[in-house]
């Protein structure tokens, strides 16, 4: 039934990842969102002409797959919360269990494992959903409703999933930190960040046909001590000295030399 008829929608919560899915899923005419519920509507009323908004829980709509784009630690509560049995509901999270769902709902996960920020328009070709539901027909809906907008989407178990979601954090979110403290050591001596960015671009693009293994260089990777001498005296922050030293310890264990 899930490909005959347009798929109904209702999403929960109004954070980044709602706010890029609802989107999305409005540009397909595949899929219809009948209503978007946050407990605070204050933050959808710039949607109110779009969607259907609401902030009771009672007063929700009926929908074939009811998501919760909300924080981790708001899955469960709010699952339980629902005032009905027996739905598709899937969160969005890259950590929570899939088991943390309330047993009384068809449980399922919807993952979209990419960097979202609210303001930065995103092209979901380029947004993988990691899809897990515990019924066989709700895990054929998750993938038509992942093709709906144009996503490539995989079976993840929530193990998996967990382990994916850390690799993102050091791939991600660890890197950005990383740009950060690039910037502000550039800062220090004038010099505009955004030479750079080409660095940053390549670096990316290399890993998408060689390994991260391979692709390694630098001061650490060839154990250039007077470098790497250097380069902590230069650095005036004594955490990013402890940063630098602790990534360099990495690289170096990673590419050891191979005794003869």
């Amino acid at each position: 039934m899930y490909f005959c008829s347009m798929i109904k929608i209702v999403i929960l919560g109004a954070g980044n990842v709602a706010t890029h899915l609802f989107k999305a899923f409005n540009k397909s005419d595949k899929l219809s969102v009948n209503q978007w519920y946050n407990r605070n509507i204050k933050s959808l009323q710039s949607f109110k002409n779009e969607v259907d908004i609401c902030d009771d829980l009672a007063l929700l709509k009926a929908a074939d797959i009811y998501i919760l784009a909300v924080s981790d630690d708001a899955v469960q509560e709010l699952s339980q919360a629902l005032p009905f049995e027996n739905k598709l509901v899937a969160h969005t999270s890259g950590s929570v269990n899939i088991h943390d769902l309330d047993k009384k709902h068809r449980r399922a996960v919807f993952y979209p494992l990419q960097t979202f920020s609210k303001n930065v328009e995103m092209d979901f070709k380029n947004v993988p959903f990691c899809i897990e539901a515990l019924e066989k027909n709700d895990l054929s809906l998750l993938k038509t409703l992942a093709d709906s907008i144009g996503s490539p989407s995989q079976k993840i178990n929530t193990e998996q999933r967990q382990t994916l979601h850390l690799a993102a954090v050091f791939v991600n979110n660890f890197t950005n930190q990383l740009y950060r403290i690039g910037h502000e050591i550039s800062d220090v001596k004038n010099v505009n960040f955004d030479i750079l960015k080409p660095l940053i671009l390549e670096t990316a693009k290399k890993v998408q046909t060689v390994s991260p293994f391979n692709a390694q260089t630098g001061p650490a990777k060839r154990r250039d001590k007077k470098t790497i001498k250097k380069h902590l005296k230069l650095l005036e922050s004594d955490l990013h000295k402890d940063i630098y030293k602790l990534l360099t310890e990495s690289i170096q264990k990673t590419h050891g030399r191979k005794k003869l």
